[in-house]
């Protein structure tokens, strides 16, 4: 079987680019990316978690070349981070130093600190604004004034940096298992190819850049059907982490001689779930296993999903898919995902023509034989 020949290709695919830029400019409107950046907050913040880079300015132009499409966006993103030299490593965070914006636990009403309500849409109608076809770029800048005046005077009442986590608490009275330190070095997904079984760092690098919607379902899935697991949540924050990497002049740098370089926004999510332990006297004792989920920007149901399939995932004999990690680290990336899925619009003529040649001569096959009865 040859392949079929098709001319015209390469003109054909520089009209075909022309005409994508004609879609995008046709109305005469030319997005800015300083807008998008400004008021498009929680798509750039799912590019960038998915993407592994923390631009709030790249992911705003990448947004802008792919027409608002987060999986394009996230491509271009991957294949720009794929260039960029690693020239440092930050130190390790730790979550206890964020710069709090939001903190709520749905375990206890009471907690060291307080509950931060924040900014979320929880607490809305979910009713159409109208009035915003009509704000204007003065009344942003004039509403943002009187705002930060009024807020400034209530945040200087609370010290929203260094918050207690609220887990803590349980793990002083011995209701959750301590977590042994691991000072390992991390795997990294995006150095090595992923091999089975993977390790904890490898399934949480996967899981915080899994695509947004395939790690919610996949996390819906685990609480409602197989598995069955229904956690609550212990603590969720949001806020901003402080970036620090060692002296690159002097390669022994310990304590105090490192730079601070900037922040990242990030929500942090760690979820309690129930089980029964089977204790040395052979009786079950009820008590807290823990899930964690953690990824860039705002984004509360992809981090409550990471920490439902961290705990599905954990589980040393899975009885159903959901709690396989083949099932679900290898279905949830954005990029491979939609590549593979995309494929299938490139030409197959020469696969599909066998196969139509198989189709013909079986058919033929079986009405020679049809003739043959009669």
């Amino acid at each position: 079987m040859g392949y079929v020949a098709v001319k015209g290709g390469t003109q054909a695919i520089e009209e075909s680019i022309k005409r994508l830029k004609y879609e995008r400019l046709k109305k005469g409107v030319v997005l800015d990316c300083h807008s998008i950046e400004g008021g498009l907050r929680c798509l750039i913040d799912q590019v960038m978690s998915e993407s592994s880079l923390y631009n709030e300015t790249l992911a705003a132009l990448a947004i802008k070349q792919a027409e608002g499409s987060p999986e394009e966006a996230v491509f271009l993103l991957r294949a720009y981070r794929s260039t960029l030299p690693r020239r440092h490593y930050s130190r390790t965070v730790e979550s206890e130093d964020m710069l709090v914006e939001r903190r709520i636990s749905a375990s206890f009403k009471d907690i060291p600190g307080g509950q931060i309500l924040g900014a979320a849409t929880d607490y809305t109608h979910r009713l159409i604004d109208f009035n915003l076809n009509e704000e204007t770029d003065q009344e942003a800048i004039h509403w943002v004034r009187e705002y930060s005046l009024e807020s400034g005077v209530e945040y200087d009442k609370t010290d929203l940096a260094k918050l207690p986590k609220v887990l803590d608490y349980l793990r002083e009275e011995g209701l959750i298992q301590p977590c042994k330190n691991d000072d390992s070095e991390p795997d990294d997904v995006t150095k090595e190819s992923l091999q089975f079984p993977t390790s904890r760092s490898e399934r949480l690098q996967i899981l915080t850049r899994g695509q947004t919607g395939a790690v919610t379902s996949l996390g819906y899935v685990a609480l409602r059907s197989y598995g069955a697991l229904h956690p609550t949540v212990g603590e969720l924050r949001i806020g901003n982490l402080p970036l620090y990497v060692d002296n690159p002049f002097n390669e022994l740098s310990e304590g105090e001689d490192a730079y601070y370089i900037g922040e990242i926004k990030v929500t942090e999510v760690e979820s309690l779930f129930p089980e029964d332990v089977q204790k040395l006297t052979g009786q079950k004792e009820l008590e807290f296993s823990l899930g964690y989920g953690i990824c860039y920007g705002q984004n509360e149901s992809k981090a409550i999903a990471i920490s439902i399939l961290d705990r599905c995932l954990e589980t040393d004999n899975p009885e159903h898919s959901i709690l396989n990690e083949e099932f679900i680290l290898l279905h949830i990336d954005s990029v491979e995902s939609t590549g593979f899925i995309s494929h299938l619009k490139l030409p197959h003529y020469v696969t599909f023509q066998s196969k139509l040649d198989s189709v013909r001569k079986s058919k033929k096959g079986k009405e020679g034989l049809t003739d043959e009865n009669h």
